[in-house]
């Protein structure tokens, strides 16, 4: 079974995980990673759960002012993906990228309409934010490959030497930049003509909202949860391949669900909250690294009597506290270890499940636009995103990692006593 998935399977999940699109995608999503944090703690202070002091901000006019920067980071995040996207492309295409993320949001702003209401000349947040997430990623890929043609057929206007840099580069988008531009007026001109809505509009309900409903439903979720470990017993960095293909929808149901929160909604499913949201797969089904390998940890550290297993616990708490588990993964070892993969790919969907029933019923809040950065450690990070029901979701998370893991590391532990007493002897 090992043998056909490393010959069979695993070259073809490689291509797919090293292709142009995915890696850009992938890339580009990471572009908004900062605008996401930055712009979650200032939506924390706008709306900080204690309630007294939340009111004494808003009564001397710091909420306001909190929340202005706040959307600023938030609702351009269809831009920043669009712009990056391309530009990670053309970069991995070897060609100069700058030109291609311009190029880009050009297009994308030609394909959303510059009016709200009757008013005239402004750009509509909503399509430069969450619902345009889709069409951005979509937009970001097709204007790269269009531009990589272009470089790869020399389709280009080539200045002579000595001409600046800069310039030089300006005159080389120029006609790849004719072609995608052209396609957004063609795009744009289509929908508002023919279809009487927008391209944006279009994909949102067509594609976003139904992949929003996949993979947020119950086995989209222990999908995830499923795939994440799966690939990394293999080696693949399985957060990487699966964040990088679901990074768009997770970053759009996140959005708009503080857009619910804005407002003045209250964030459940019956108002159309999202489960899947960005923090769902950081903060609960990969917490503490994928696999969830806090519980291998803890259980060397609680039960190993190992020379190996009692130093590699010890060596691993720091970074399994804020969240880096490869000492774990590869010293244990997991990848590539049969009888660690019971616990390393069922652990984590049974976090899913516990995690999914306990928000569907509301138990534990959903997630609105608060944050934290991946390496904040569990429990702390639980209390800032969703307060203190998901601190102790967490904290039951950690329970059933150990408890998961626990016999499984006891076994090994076993061996490698036997193995250091024979080595001894």
């Amino acid at each position: 079974m090992k043998e056909m998935f490393q010959e069979k399977v695993l070259p073809k999940v490689m291509d797919f995980v090293t292709s142009r699109p995915v890696s850009a995608v992938k890339d580009g999503m990471i572009a908004t990673m900062s605008l996401t944090i930055i712009g979650s703690v200032f939506l924390l202070l706008g709306q900080l759960p204690y309630a007294p002091l939340a009111n004494w901000i808003a009564e001397i006019g710091l909420m306001s002012l909190f929340l202005q920067t706040y959307r600023a980071a938030f609702n351009i995040l269809a831009m920043v993906a669009v712009f990056s996207i391309a530009y990670s492309y053309v970069k991995h295409a070897g060609y100069e990228p700058l030109g291609a993320g311009i190029l880009s949001l050009v297009a994308y702003l030609a394909v959303i309409p510059h009016s709200v209401g009757e008013t005239g000349g402004v750009l509509p947040m909503d399509y430069l934010g969450s619902r345009g997430m889709v069409a951005a990623i979509i937009m970001g890929l097709v204007a790269g490959k269009i531009y990589t043609i272009f470089m790869e057929k020399g389709i280009v206007i080539k200045m002579p030497a000595g001409v600046p840099q800069g310039v030089a580069d300006a005159f080389t988008a120029l006609i790849p930049g004719v072609f995608i531009v052209s396609g957004g007026f063609a795009i744009y001109s289509f929908f508002h003509v023919v279809l009487d809505t927008t391209f944006v509009d279009f994909i949102y309900t067509v594609v976003q909202t139904p992949l929003s409903g996949l993979t947020g439903s119950f086995w989209g979720v222990v999908a995830i949860g499923f795939l994440v470990p799966f690939l990394w017993w293999f080696g693949i960095h399985g957060n990487s391949v699966v964040g990088g293909v679901m990074s768009g929808i997770w970053l759009g149901n996140m959005t708009a669900n503080q857009a619910l929160v804005d407002s003045g909604v209250e964030l459940t499913i019956a108002n159309g909250g999202h489960i899947a949201a960005t923090q769902f797969n950081a903060l609960l089904i990969t917490m503490t690294g994928s696999g969830i390998t806090i519980g291998v940890v803890i259980a060397m550290l609680i039960g190993a009597k190992s020379k190996q297993f009692k130093e590699l616990g010890k060596l691993a708490l720091g970074s399994a506290i804020f969240n880096i588990n490869e000492p774990i993964i590869f010293g244990t070892p997991i990848v590539l270890n049969p009888f660690m993969l019971i616990p390393f790919v069922g652990v984590p969907v049974v976090v899913s499940i516990v995690s999914y029933l306990a928000m569907s019923t509301g138990l534990v809040p959903l997630f609105s636009g608060i944050n934290p950065p991946w390496t904040t450690p569990p429990i702390i990070s639980g209390f800032i995103a969703g307060g203190w029901r998901m601190a102790v979701l967490q904290a039951v998370i950690i329970v059933i990692s150990v408890v998961g893991y626990y016999p499984f590391v006891m076994k090994l532990d076993k061996d490698n006593v036997a193995a250091e007493e024979a080595a001894a002897e």
